[in-house]
């Protein structure tokens, strides 16, 4: 393990306010909003797509990495450049999604396990020489009448733990998403417990498994109310509940904190992160790691046409141009009408 290396690669990430572009859509989600919007789905609309998205002209002043999928981190161009190499060319670290995604978790109904260990050494040395310098793996917890329970908790943090040394042993620097889904009618405040309890868990199985935190990042959910809850929370709600989890259960150590939008909208997680970031003083940079949230006004307005991939670059730009202000606490709302 080179822990200056990690170091550099994980503090860079998080630097000068900038984020991370999450395009590592498994094959059946990026079908989902290909369909939404009339795209033709095929492995060529893809690229054409993600190439788009990472050969955006100045997109690195504002994002500086980008999770790629399995597909897209060995596709090219349509000019030609493998989109790993696009990436750097743009200031933007490449990444990769290496979970296998989520199954039931056996004997515990309603929970999920994420799945992918085997092998993983010898995938994330192949990722390492396509251009990868960061990983990612996401588990999910539910919450449900008696879930997640403490045998869920501790299998996803104990997979979370033997995948972030398995990335640090290969010289990568693993992205740790413990995800607590706003699925369901509970109010912040059980979110709040079950955020505590699976981060508390996730950091504990790390720290037994030597993962160096120095070169570590956590993706974690923000402390919010579930999409069905009679009485959302509001914005600064969720932004003091969320840094006072971090505050109890983040060592100060740890690199920093790339928070996933967890199918918020763009504007409102926007301004949850801006309200974060004027909390006051905290350890770790608070930046952001959004797919649809940085993603979805773009795709909107490419919709598979060619002519229109200028278009669909500045809605990018725009968006992570607002969540690079968030970074630092400068996002207002009239930044949504300053394209």
């Amino acid at each position: 393990m080179n822990t200056e290396t990690l170091k550099t690669v994980a503090d860079s990430i998080v630097a000068n306010g900038r984020g991370i572009l999450a395009m590592d859509e498994s094959m059946g989600t990026i079908t989902k909003r290909f369909e939404a919007l009339d795209i033709e789905v095929t492995s060529e609309n893809r690229r054409i797509y993600r190439s788009l998205l990472a050969g955006c002209p100045g997109l690195g002043d504002f994002v500086s990495g980008a999770i790629l999928f399995d597909e897209t981190i060995r596709q090219c161009s349509p000019e030609g450049v493998p989109i790993p190499e696009l990436l750097k060319r743009n200031n933007i670290a490449p990444g990769i999604k290496v979970d296998k995604k989520t199954h039931d978790l056996a004997g515990f109904p309603g929970e999920k396990i994420t799945e992918g260990l085997d092998g993983l050494r010898d995938r994330l040395a192949e990722y390492r020489e396509l251009g990868a310098l960061f990983a990612k793996w996401r588990a999910v917890y539910t919450i449900g009448d008696g879930i997640p329970s403490a045998t869920g908790c501790h299998a996803n943090a104990h997979a979370l733990a033997r995948y972030a040394a398995l990335c640090q042993e290969q010289g990568l620097v693993p992205i740790v998403e413990p995800e607590v889904l706003m699925n369901g009618a509970h109010d912040l405040e059980r979110c709040y417990e079950v955020t505590s309890t699976a981060q508390k868990e996730l950091f504990s199985e790390l720290a037994a498994h030597g993962a160096y935190l120095e070169g570590t990042l956590l993706k974690p959910n923000m402390v919010i109310a579930g999409q069905d809850c009679p009485a959302p929370a509001g914005v600064d709600e969720v932004a003091e509940a969320t840094v006072r989890c971090l505050q109890e259960t983040a060592p100060p150590e740890l690199a920093g904190v790339v928070f996933l939008s967890g199918g918020q909208s763009a504007q409102l997680a926007t301004r949850h992160l801006n309200a974060m970031n004027r909390e006051g003083s905290h350890p770790w940079p608070l930046s952001f790691s959004y797919g649809r949230a940085l993603q979805n006004e773009a795709m909107a307005a490419w919709s598979g046409k060619p002519e229109n991939s200028e278009a669909a670059q500045r809605q990018l730009l725009h968006r992570a141009r607002c969540c690079r202000a968030a970074c630092k606490g400068e996002y207002t709302d009239a930044m949504e009408n300053a394209m």
